[in-house]
């Protein structure tokens, strides 16, 4: 069974207003479903994440994946030697956790399935 939905490209933006156009017409998308995290503006716009504002503390972030489950993501991370860094949590998209890979790489996961 394939886990992973989705990969998410995360882009770091000064100007989320002046970026939304180009990954409009990129992604072939009218809109951008828009929200914040903390000090960090955000907007979601087909495989794109665009973030603007104070995005310091989360530029470590390869990319998103969005995964049918996180069960089996936090059972490879645990098996590899990985480390689950936040979550998992509720969030309005789905149970989200943040993990640092073995080989150093971070990922933010969000789980559309069950809640853990």
């Amino acid at each position: 069974m394939v886990n992973i939905i989705e990969v998410v490209a995360r882009v770091h933006v000064d100007d989320l207003d002046a970026a939304l156009p180009l990954y409009r017409r990129l992604a072939g998308v009218a809109e951008a479903k828009r929200f914040e995290f903390g000090e960090v503006q955000l907007a979601s716009i087909g495989p794109f994440l665009l973030l603007s504002g104070n995005t310091a503390p989360y530029r470590d972030r390869v990319a998103t994946l969005v995964v049918a489950d996180l069960v089996p993501v936090i059972e490879a991370l645990e098996e590899s030697g990985g480390t689950i860094l936040d979550g998992p949590s509720p969030t309005s998209n789905g149970d989200r956790l943040i993990a640092r890979h073995p080989d150093g790489s971070v990922f933010e996961y969000i789980g559309k399935g069950a809640a853990i």
